[in-house]
């Protein structure tokens, strides 16, 4: 098992936030808007240098939608942000008419994703949204890992042409990625080679896979533990070169079992490779207040989660 270490802790906002005033920095084209949320997203540094770029539309995100999609007419590259509740399901109309359908170049930046929102509670605890933004055509939707990452994957949505999901959240993690890392979108990453279960993880969970990785290894299993960025596009050749090894499979995101990045990777397998598979994710239910652990445990997002997956699953190869 290869060993992962961390020097400090950061929120996956904060790197989205970094990683946007660079950008601005070396792309006068770029231009921010936000739903009144500019402390929550991060956004205060692109305001504070860049204010002739900076659109506070105040708490009317389908508006701030809209005015995304004319500015991408325009030529300008705009970066929405608010809340993963409300960069989804409050506007998914406006998303779907009036960027994904004419394939504007909208980067949708949402923060406070997933149970790790906490004590707000259900209503902003948002867990469908990446099921909601995969179905769209002409979406890339991308949850990185870390703060490094965010950054590297906030840099490089700009050079792409098209709308983007980009989706990151409030709590302090392991920064255990390279801060100079390039992000490639649609290319995952190999963080444990193994040969007896592939573990796909996404966002917060891929620092639950590596602490899993590490506990399987003190029982004799070895495994392949893969750092799924990008939903979608989703690395294909990846998963069926991991899973063609390993024979079985678990996946782990923060996020619905519904719709989310296991759902992706069942139908790939179903049409090119069956495999014996598990998924750590929230069972069709909502979230509830109370601490980011707190929630991780009860819903069981964590290490001990995939463990207990990866044994039940090679039961099954």
């Amino acid at each position: 098992m290869i060993e992962y270490t961390f020097t400090e802790q950061k929120d996956t906002r904060s790197g989205f936030g970094q990683g946007l005033v660079e950008l601005g920095r070396s792309n006068a084209d770029v231009v921010a808007l936000c739903a009144d949320l500019t402390g929550s997203l991060k956004m205060d540094a692109f305001e504070k240098e860049f204010p002739e770029r900076f659109f506070q539309t105040g708490i009317a995100e389908a508006n701030m939608m809209g005015i995304a999609a004319g500015l991408a007419t325009g030529g300008k590259i705009p970066f929405t942000g608010t809340f993963a509740n409300f960069s989804t399901g409050r506007v998914y109309d406006q998303i779907r008419q009036s960027i994904a359908y004419s394939n504007k170049n909208v980067k949708i930046c949402a923060s406070h994703a997933g149970l790790t929102l906490g004590e707000d509670g259900a209503t902003h605890q948002i867990l469908e949204d990446i099921g909601l933004m995969k179905m769209l055509p002409n979406m890339v939707v991308i949850n990185p890992c870390d703060f490094n990452q965010t950054r590297a994957a906030t840099i490089a949505i700009a050079n792409y042409q098209g709308p983007v999901y980009l989706r990151f959240g409030r709590p302090k993690i392991p920064v255990f990625t390279p801060y100079d890392q390039e992000f490639i979108i649609g290319k995952s990453i190999l963080l444990n080679e193994g040969k007896d279960v592939s573990i796909f993880a996404t966002g917060h969970l891929v620092w639950e896979a590596i602490k899993a990785g590490k506990i399987l290894e003190e029982q004799g299993i070895n495994a392949e533990i893969i750092n799924i960025h990008t939903i979608k596009p989703l690395d294909n050749m990846a998963v069926l070169k991991s899973v063609m090894k390993t024979k079985c499979v678990v996946t782990a995101e923060e996020h619905q079992m519904n719709g989310g990045l296991g759902d992706s990777i069942a139908q790939l397998l179903a049409l090119n490779h069956p495999a014996p598979m598990e998924m750590v994710a929230v069972n069709d239910k909502f979230g509830e207040s109370g601490t980011p652990d707190q929630l991780m445990e009860k819903y069981g997002l964590t290490a001990n989660a995939i463990v207990e997956k990866t044994i039940s699953v090679l039961k099954r190869k």
